[in-house]
């Protein structure tokens, strides 16, 4: 197996780990916040996609789906697309729920960046694979770059495990 295919099903398998712990969220609560924690729900689908599209366009030159996505202020989400600025790195969740999708849109919002991703990887020949890629204000290989990708989607897995616990939340398990 070519690490391209191994990192894109990797990629592939990382919505089914976060979208696990939405169990039990609904429209209203995907926006609530707890206490000392910094995201919500949507938030954090929109932000994990979002990073997973900026990653695919880095290796595709593709730009981000219009559909998915729109270039605001931060104020600009609609109950179909993320505004980028609401949910970029730095950004502030608010407790605004016209300000996001709908949460089923947002998982799926989530799990077609996280498609993306992988399926771009895959479709790297060996060559692009071995490029380096400016990330911040860094250089990184492909294969680290999905590898912080993936890392990305993880740690936000943690801070969603924390919300579910800080709200009262059940256990999925």
């Amino acid at each position: 197996m070519r690490p391209q295919e191994a990192l894109g099903a990797i990629v592939r398998a990382s919505p089914g780990l976060l979208t696990r712990y939405a169990a039990g969220f609904d429209d209203a609560s995907r926006i609530a916040q707890a206490p000392n924690l910094p995201n919500h729900l949507a938030w954090i689908l929109g932000h994990c996609a979002l990073t997973m599209h900026r990653c695919a366009e880095k290796l595709d030159a593709r730009p981000l789906p219009d559909s998915d996505f729109v270039m605001g202020d931060g104020r600009s989400g609609t109950p179909s697309r993320f505004d980028t600025e609401s949910i970029c790195f730095g950004s502030t969740p608010v407790a605004d729920a016209s300000l996001y999708p709908s949460l089923a849109r947002c998982i799926e919002i989530f799990q077609q960046g996280a498609e993306r991703l992988a399926t771009t990887v895959q479709s790297l020949s060996d060559a692009e694979f071995e490029r380096t890629h400016t990330w911040g204000e860094h250089s990184a290989s492909v294969s680290d770059l999905i590898t912080r990708m993936v890392t990305h989607n993880g740690t936000h897995t943690g801070q969603l495990v924390d919300l579910r616990r800080a709200l009262g939340m059940g256990s999925i398990f």
